[in-house]
């Protein structure tokens, strides 16, 4: 699956348009941390892309959110490593890969740099540092939904806390004009 199919899916499932801009700054993130890792770009952006694409779906049940994404990818024949990723991410298998790990650690910090953006006082990616970032993330209220055990958790890639969040950081600052922000 390339990406404009991806997108087309995302779009198709997907009503909420800060839902899908979550899933483009998880993909930027994801493509930026296989990039640091030697890792597939393709592969791992991908995932990234389509990890909430059941969301919408799930919402009120929990207990499905990833299983059943994973398995309209499945349908779709997306390859194996990317389903099971996906359903990790949300709880229902251990991660064991690297691209299980990194899916798992990428997607709440996109919400506490989103968060970042937000109170910047130019409300925009472009003006936000890691250690602005940093700061927040010490900050137990701020971004409270953003779990700071599951971002710490980039340790299993070998990667410091710092250097993760500075990845993510530019990977969305990259994508800025898509997330609007």
């Amino acid at each position: 699956m390339d990406r404009q199919e991806a997108m087309e899916v995302v779009k198709s499932r997907v009503t909420n348009d800060r839902l899908i801009k979550h899933m483009i700054a998880v993909e930027a993130v994801m493509k930026a941390l296989a990039g640091r890792l030697g890792e597939d770009e393709s592969k791992w952006a991908l995932a990234g892309l389509v990890h909430d694409l059941d969301y919408d779906e799930t919402v009120k049940d929990p207990e499905k959110h990833g299983k059943l994404g994973a398995g309209y990818l499945r349908d779709m024949g997306v390859e194996d490593d990317v389903t099971r990723a996906v359903e990790s991410h949300a709880g229902h298998l251990p991660r064991e890969t690297m691209l299980d790990k990194a899916l798992f650690a990428a997607d709440p910090l996109t919400g506490l740099v989103v968060a970042a953006a937000l109170m910047h006082p130019d409300k925009k990616l472009s003006g936000v540092t890691p250690e602005f970032v940093l700061n927040r993330f010490k900050e137990k209220r701020f971004a409270a939904g953003a779990d700071r055990d599951q971002i710490r958790s980039c340790e299993g890639l070998g990667l410091e806390l710092d250097e993760f969040v500075t990845i993510g950081l530019r990977a969305m600052q990259s994508v800025s004009d898509e997330l609007g922000l």
